[in-house]
């Protein structure tokens, strides 16, 4: 028989996050929900703080499936083999980043820090940095999904 008081719903305080998890320099990342912590089999989920101009170092989290939340701020998304291209998010948006995509974070707020909540599709904190040569001006690329059709003068 299953013990639910000592084996069900799990709650993390956010004063609790733990920050010996993968880093990227350029940001904090804090584990919430991992296997060590609360015996998660599937799922990876923390936060992640840039300070206002601060960018990521270029990475990816190998096999794994990333979602970003933004919860205040504004962050700057690039990505490709050379970080050519770009987008932007704000807080309420979510970004999907699949597997083995190299991507860099940028807070593109003069004043505000970018925080964000994450999720991954494994237990574990996945971190690859990468050691790349970005390009100066990143080709702009909308998100347009089947729901979300291009804009006409765009």
């Amino acid at each position: 028989m299953t013990d639910w008081k000592h084996d069900g719903v799990r709650v993390i305080r956010g004063d609790q996050l733990d920050p010996n998890t993968a880093q990227t320099p350029g940001m904090t990342r804090a584990a919430a929900i991992n296997a060590a912590r609360v015996g998660a089999q599937k799922i990876w989920a923390g936060t992640v703080r840039i300070e206002p101009h601060a960018k990521t170092g270029a990475h990816h989290h190998g096999a794994l499936e990333s979602v970003i939340y933004v919860v205040s701020g504004k962050a700057r998304m690039r990505w490709g083999n050379q970080l050519e291209y770009v987008a932007e998010a704000g807080p309420g948006d979510f970004i999907f980043v699949p597997p083995f995509v190299p991507h860099q974070e940028i807070n593109a707020s003069d004043n505000e820090s970018l925080q964000c909540v994450l999720v991954r599709s494994d237990n574990e904190a996945v971190v690859v940095n990468l050691d790349i040569e970005p390009v100066e001006k990143p080709e702009s690329v909308l998100w347009i999904d089947p729901i979300h059709k291009h804009p006409p003068n765009a």
